[in-house]
């Protein structure tokens, strides 16, 4: 038999049927990437400008047409915001409100949803779903109450009014829950065999195998504690006691002149949050694919 009859036969073979035929990957990567290559460009994009532009003089920024790289490394912009600017002392405000609101949430946000994952009393599912049904409230609706509780408990004014509304979020008892309800009993009934208590179970062997909620629980509660604006507008007066996008705002408000500055600023906002999603991308998708399949 001749090579291309031997090759025709063999073509045929695969598509006969209850075979499946094979398919040439003409593409070494997925066809998906020919869209988000460059979608993701464009979201970037921003963020590169930002940082380009917080290396330029102001003389840089304000040219028409605008500069697209700068001519040299100017760190003048940064020098200012560090030196003629209290941003030291918010960026530290910043990161205790959000390193208490991130361990607070991990800490009672899993007790919360392992209990109601695996704890049945009276009343639970009607606590679930009112809990569940604060999640729609806009904040608009609870930002007076908020405050007045605050004041009533000396907080205004302070880093404890920043913390205390965001020890613990429904959004984190939920996504525990979610995640422990996929998680097989059999592990825990041969602790409890043991003699294990269930706090022991639940940090000796649950949260071991939680790290991908656990990732994303912190994550996202960093994340809308460091951004978060409106609240902390509300409850802080005094410029010692402000967070880093709170000072920012004021920063910007008193040198519109300085776009250097200004960007160097943002610059220093954002990469917090940049560092902290990238670190936990993996386990955050992971997450994000695992506690949602199951009710």
């Amino acid at each position: 038999m001749t090579a291309p009859v031997a090759l025709r036969d063999a073509a045929r073979a695969d598509a006969t049927p209850g075979r499946p035929a094979r398919r040439r990957r003409r593409l070494p990567f997925s066809p998906w990437h020919l869209l988000l290559a460059p979608l993701s460009v464009g979201f970037a994009l921003p963020l590169v400008w930002l940082l380009l532009s917080s290396v330029m003089t102001n003389a840089e920024i304000n040219r028409f047409p605008p500069a697209l790289w700068p001519e040299g490394l100017h760190l003048g912009g940064y020098e200012y915001v560090l030196n003629n600017a209290m941003f030291p002392r918010w960026f530290a405000n910043s990161f205790i409100v959000a390193a208490s609101a991130v361990l607070s949430n991990l800490v009672l946000g899993s007790l919360g949803g392992y209990a109601f994952a695996r704890m049945r009393f009276a009343g639970s599912r009607v606590l679930l779903g009112l809990m569940l049904a604060t999640m729609v409230i806009p904040f608009q609706l609870t930002m007076i109450p908020t405050f007045l509780v605050m004041k009533r408990l000396g907080l205004i004014d302070t880093l404890g009014a920043l913390i205390v509304p965001s020890l613990v979020t429904p959004f984190a008892v939920f996504l525990f829950r979610q995640f422990f309800l996929a998680l097989p009993r059999e592990l825990e009934e041969a602790a409890w065999i043991d003699g294990c208590s269930r706090l022991r179970v639940l940090y000796s062997i649950v949260m071991p195998l939680a790290r991908p909620a656990l990732a994303t629980v912190a994550v996202l509660t960093f994340l809308s504690t460091w951004n978060d604006l409106t609240w902390p507008l509300i409850a802080i007066n005094h410029d010692t006691q402000y967070t880093l996008q709170l000072g920012l705002t004021t920063f910007q408000g008193q040198h519109h002149n300085q776009w250097s500055a200004i960007m160097a600023g943002n610059v220093i906002t954002v990469v917090p949050v940049l560092l902290a999603f990238l670190f936990a991308q993996k386990t955050f998708i992971q997450s994000l694919t695992s506690s949602g399949l199951k009710g």
